[in-house]
Parts: C-alpha cells; structure tokens; sequence
C-alpha cells in the first residue's frame, strides 16, 4: 500500500488537462518545477495519457513554437502505466524498473488521477523501510528491548 506522506506527494504533483487542450498550454504546466508528467484526461476524468516535456518538445519543434495549435492528444501517451493506492511499494518499484518509466501516474478505480509518483519516493520508502526492518532483526538478535 502507498504510504499517506507518498500520496500526498504526488498529489501536489498532479497535472490534468483536457485531450482537446492545446499543446503550448498545456506546456505552461512545466513552469512549475514540481510537475514531472502532464495527465491527459477525458471529459468524465478519466485518465487517457500522459505527456512529458519531451514530448511536448518533440511535437512543438516541429511546429510555429508558441503559436503551436497541435492539441495534447497528437502529443499524448496513450498506453499509460499507472498504480493504484493499494498496491504495494516493491510492485510499483518492479514496474518501474520493468517499463523504464520514472513517473506513474495513481489513479483511482474508476481510473480517475489521483497523483503522480516519482521513482525516487518509491526507493526512498523502500529504503527506509527496509533500514527500519534490519534495526528490528539486529534489536531482535542482540537481544535488546527483549528480557
């Protein structure tokens, strides 16, 4: 299960536009130096994509720059990974490193996003864990806390 302090993370990192939004608005996004991925919603919310700055690169260097008219979903990713709140944090990290992809998006059952989850949260969760889980085993073996 994803930790409250990780979910809440991604969170404030969560980005939504429309799929009829215009690629260079959706480019503004990036001014904030917290959003890692654009999630590319349908009219009910629905995650459909998402789009990352070189892919916002890629498309408008092709294009007149700021007076691009090319919409996010000629831009999107539409074959999304994404997790959801319940599933754990070693099979989230397992999907990273099987896809590659440093960014999921969480999203709800209904497919709704929630957030987006930085690789770097998930190793920095797992690496305390598993610090807190030898600090256990060594109380446990020295004997200490124990009578």
């Amino acid at each position: 299960m994803i930790p409250a302090t990780l979910l809440e993370r991604a969170s404030r990192r969560l980005v939504t536009v429309d799929r009829s939004a215009r690629l260079v608005d959706a480019a503004q996004a990036f001014d904030r130096p917290e959003t890692l991925l654009i999630i590319v919603c349908d009219e009910s919310g629905v995650l459909r994509g998402v789009v990352s700055r070189t892919d916002i690169v890629a498309r408008i260097s092709h294009c007149t720059g700021c007076s691009c008219t090319e919409s996010v979903q000629a831009a999107m990713t539409a074959e999304v990974e994404s997790c959801t709140p319940s599933e754990s944090l070693d099979d989230i990290w397992a999907r990273m490193k099987r896809t590659g992809f440093m960014h999921l998006p969480v999203v709800d059952g209904a497919g709704g996003p929630l957030g987006v989850l930085a690789a770097r949260d998930v190793l920095v969760a797992l690496l305390a864990d598993r610090e807190h889980e030898e600090t256990l085993l060594m109380d446990y073996v020295t004997g200490i806390g124990y009578r």
